[in-house]
């Protein structure tokens, strides 16, 4: 369940079998002239309100060929949700495809169901349908909506064993409109760029991750594997080779190697595209087994009640289907003063020494964290899906383990470090929700949060004229993808953790 950041959202989404339903992915090699196309997605902060959850679902792609017709990439029978406020430093792989070579023209795609959660700081009701200081969770009126690219990157020649990649950039702050309508054919609210192509017989790395459960495992031919089911109903092959790494708690497997795969386990996949059209897993993160409910989700507010910690978050994630929990909404989970497991979900990244996240006090507004729903979930009835900030979320539920996950937060660099220092100061933008005190009586406010980002060696710099922390410059906008924490334990000062620090240009500061 790694990664969560605030920047970038890249949805490695290979086209062409990925709408097939329980069918696998691995495709088939019969014609060696057939060649691997993929597409990624990322996504702008919008200003003017705290944009808490955005979900799309892709339900159609096509390609066009110079040469007539269409070639389909996507079944619209099995629409896949792409949540785009997910993935604005990380990636979310969708499918894989092999295309005919050839030389093509345009891209189609298709999006339906947008799902929006806000918060309304601001000093009145939005549109008169959110009122002030409450989260209102949304679903816009909309047709299914068709987007074409016949401009740049496009046209495009598909040749033999060179993989192809491309972007999209969903810029929230022009999408989402002042009535909370979301307007995908807005003026340069989609659009479409092509990743560089990688040497030829090079599979294209780090395309986005899966989550799913581990349906069956091949370790006694060539190439070892498994086959993922994701939440949205794909099977997914995926290859492992000598440079996969695995991250498993030593309580469930000791070995970084192949050995720590098994059926029923729920995982997150790092993977590549290679040549062939197959899947590569670089990395493979153990989540849990399969039957146990894990949900994600930003913490939005701490309270408490009879000396518990209560917590509430906007959902993200979830490693199985629900009945009664759905993403983008608010729940209100009860942390006991006992009997909590904490844990820290870093995987290969080594944190910086002296940062603490071992009990409840360690937990502060705008981190993003996993928890186990331990016991039942309690809705109640005739809920409101507006929910006021003072008031308990409609849905609870007691937990029993924490993980801290990679939170996402955009901000302008207040100051940047002496040559040779590895911090910098971030001042938050009120697009994000990182209020410096927020309890179930005082809502946050939209000034500014100044944050320690601590990088170490292994972080990444993304589009900057030089790609090092010696890149920054005061007033930079940029997003940072890492853990939050509360520092010294209990503080009101806020350290974050980089994994990776993403230039966003033509962001204007707000403050």
């Amino acid at each position: 369940m790694r990664r969560a950041a605030q920047l970038l959202v890249i949805v490695a989404f290979l086209l062409f079998m990925s709408g097939c339903g329980s069918r696998s992915s691995r495709i088939p090699t019969s014609n060696p002239a057939d060649v691997p196309v993929s597409l990624t997605v990322t996504d702008t902060p919008p200003s003017g309100v705290t944009v808490l959850f955005f979900q799309l679902s892709i339900t159609g792609a096509t390609m066009t060929p110079s040469s007539g017709g269409s070639v389909s990439l996507l079944s619209s029978a099995n629409p896949i949700p792409v949540n785009v406020s997910q993935l604005l430093t990380d990636s979310a792989f969708l499918g894989s495809a092999n295309v005919p070579a050839g030389t093509y023209n345009s891209l189609s795609l298709t999006f339906s169901n947008p799902q929006l959660t806000i918060y309304n700081g601001s000093d009145s009701a939005i549109a008169s349908t959110c009122a002030l200081n409450t989260v209102c969770q949304l679903t816009p009126t909309t047709t299914p909506l068709t987007l074409a690219f016949s401009t740049a990157p496009f046209p495009v020649t598909l040749t033999a064993n060179s993989p192809l990649a491309f972007k999209l950039d969903i810029h929230l702050e022009t999408v989402i409109q002042s009535d909370l309508t979301v307007s995908l054919a807005a003026t340069n609210g989609v659009t479409i760029s092509q990743l560089p192509t990688p040497p030829s017989g090079t599979p294209i790395p780090h395309l986005g991750h899966l989550t799913g459960t581990i349906q069956s495992v091949n370790t006694s031919t060539t190439p070892n594997g498994f086959t993922l089911q994701t939440r949205d109903g794909r099977t997914l092959t995926v290859d492992v080779n000598s440079s996969t790494s695995y991250n498993y708690p030593s309580s469930v497997c000791s070995a970084d190697n192949s050995s720590c795969l098994a059926t029923q386990q729920i995982v997150k996949v790092e993977v590549s595209l290679q040549t062939d059209g197959t899947l590569l897993a670089s990395e493979v993160d153990y989540v849990q087994l399969a039957g146990q409910t894990t949900v994600e989700g930003n913490i939005i507010r701490l309270s408490t009640s009879g000396g518990n910690t209560l917590m509430d978050l906007i959902l993200q994630q979830m490693s199985s289907t629900s009945s009664t929990l759905f993403l983008g909404h608010r729940v209100t989970v009860t942390v006991p003063v006992s009997g909590v497991t904490y844990a820290i979900d870093s995987g290969s990244f080594t944190l910086p020494g002296g940062l603490s996240f071992a009990s409840a006090s360690d937990l502060i507004v705008g981190q993003e964290v996993s928890v186990v729903v331990q016991g039942s979930v309690t809705t109640a009835s005739g809920s409101s899906s507006w929910t006021p900030w003072a008031g308990p979320a409609a849905t609870t539920f007691t937990t029993s383990s924490i993980t801290l996950e990679p939170s996402q937060i955009t901000g302008s660099v207040a100051a940047v470090p002496p040559t040779g220092q590895l911090s910098f100061t971030l001042s938050t933008l009120p697009v994000f929700f990182v209020p410096s005190m927020a309890t179930a009586s005082t809502p946050p406010t939209w000034g500014p949060v100044n944050i320690t980002v601590q990088t170490t060696a292994a972080t990444t710099f993304t589009n900057f004229t030089t790609d090092s922390i010696s890149g920054l410059a005061v007033n930079d906008v940029v997003s940072v993808g890492g853990w939050v924490f509360s520092t010294p334990s209990g503080a009101t000062t806020i350290t974050q953790a980089a994994e990776t620090v993403v230039d966003r240009p033509g962001v204007i500061p707000l403050f």
